[in-house]
């Protein structure tokens, strides 16, 4: 914040997150800038008659840019007489009440900018700003006091999922200037977090393309062979083409035999429970309760749990179509849910994971996969039996998965480096915003940069 000018007179707050603040700011409770908290409402089912309203939920809230995000709103049917004073205008702040996650808590706000018709649901309040202040510095303050108090008892209660006490909440004191110092406060902010902003979204564009990059060396590492000089031959399978003329292609039965082994001895009913992600495989850890309850038909009976062994290929039937497959790195259980195939070749089944991981195969896995809309596919064994992939020798194989690991690791830390990017833009613009809704940067000088000044 050096660039930056400091105010030229400064006094205490008596409120000990603010510290000190501009002399002539004004020191006033959060509930003194608004006209009230009016809580939301759910509605019934929407007709789809074109006289449903648009519902503003958690889920809605672009939490980076304090704003609504720009599409995919719930519509529900709510009688004019429930929306008289729950209807949104521009320049509401939106506040969370109940929700929160593991990374998040409640009491965050945001700002509706928008201009169509719409409520808040019964999780969101909505706060309209009082005259003498502007609804996009407020915006900012509510951001500021969110990221300072995050902890505070105050702000939150925890009852099975988080609710805030808003009458606390907006009791507490935040400092504050005159209305014109506010918008010119709020004019800096919205041009510098733009910015930031604009910064932060080519880093997560490089990350999207460095991970659709490295997808696409590797597939075609496990269909194509890491000599790209290799003479090539017609596969025959049409979502493989060409493949190394010294490969073989073979059917997934032909490869792999399906395992219904229980859990029955006591070493068995010792392992850990394990799950197949559709973007990681096989985790190498033991679900936790949680994720127990929430990602497979939880029974206390281990028996009930299929065995599946180091190399192992597991699947999750209902998701084999969006890639959820997994090599097993260790021996454990996972859901009757799942299908287990025990390898019938020396090939590590790591490299079958990666070749049906690609989008190529997980495109001939949906073909195969028994259903009457995409929620409701199911690849059962017989099925899968039949695809054809790609049989490198075994030390090529190896050969593959060594490359693959070296590239791994090449796209991790350039993956790494833009997320570090990112969390260094974020806390960047969070220390901008709480330098200037709490006086320690004076901006009242500061212009927008003309045209001009950009193209000199």
């Amino acid at each position: 914040m050096s660039r930056y000018k400091a105010y030229p007179e400064y006094r205490d707050s008596g409120v000990e997150w603010l510290e000190r603040v501009p002399a002539h700011w004004s020191i006033l409770q959060l509930k003194r800038t608004v006209d009230s908290c009016v809580n939301g409402i759910w509605g019934e089912e929407p007709k789809n008659d074109g006289l449903d309203t648009v519902v503003i939920r958690v889920a809605d809230f672009d939490r980076q840019r304090l704003s609504i995000n720009e599409d995919g709103f719930t519509y529900r049917r709510i009688e004019d007489k429930e929306k008289q004073n729950r209807r949104l205008k521009r320049g509401d702040l939106l506040l969370e009440k109940s929700g929160g996650g593991e990374k998040t808590l409640v009491g965050q706000v945001v700002l509706f900018d928008k201009e169509f018709d719409a409520v808040t649901s019964n999780f969101v309040a909505k706060m309209t700003p009082l005259s003498a202040f502007d609804s996009r510095y407020l915006n900012y303050v509510f951001a500021r006091f969110y990221f300072e108090n995050l902890n505070l008892p105050s702000v939150k209660q925890n009852t099975g999922i988080q609710n805030l006490d808003s009458a606390a909440y907006l009791s507490e004191k935040i400092c504050i200037p005159a209305l014109i110092e506010q918008q010119k406060i709020a004019d800096f902010l919205d041009h510098e977090t733009a910015k930031i902003d604009t910064l932060i979204a080519k880093q997560q564009e490089l990350i999207k393309l460095l991970k659709e990059k490295r997808q696409a060396v590797i597939s075609h590492a496990v269909t194509k062979g890491l000599n790209p000089n290799a003479p090539m031959r017609d596969s025959g399978v049409e979502w493989l083409g060409e493949v190394p003329a010294h490969w073989l292609v073979k059917r997934i039965g032909n490869l792999f035999a399906e395992s219904n082994s229980r859990a029955s001895s006591i070493e068995e009913l010792e392992y850990p429970i394990l799950s197949v992600s559709i973007h990681h495989g096989i985790s190498d850890k033991e679900l936790n309760e949680e994720e127990l309850d929430r990602k497979v038909s939880r029974s206390e009976d281990k028996s009930l749990y299929k065995v599946i062994r180091r190399n192992d290929l597991a699947y999750n039937m209902m998701r084999a179509w969006q890639g959820g497959f997994g090599a097993s790195t260790l021996s454990g259980l996972v859901s009757p849910a799942y299908v287990v195939c025990n390898p019938l070749t020396s090939i590590n089944s790591y490299y079958f994971e990666l070749v049906l991981r690609t989008p190529n195969a997980i495109v001939e896995l949906k073909r195969y996969s028994r259903g009457i809309t995409d929620f409701r596919l199911r690849l059962y064994w017989d099925e899968f039996k039949c695809i054809e992939v790609p049989v490198p020798p075994p030390t090529e194989a190896n050969d593959i998965l060594d490359a693959i690991s070296k590239i791994d690791k090449t796209y991790d830390n350039l993956i790494a480096q833009a997320g570090d990017q990112i969390s260094l833009l974020q806390e960047r613009r969070t220390a901008l915003i709480s330098a200037a809704v709490t006086g320690k940067i004076d901006v009242r000088d500061w212009q927008a940069p003309t045209a001009e000044a950009f193209a000199a």
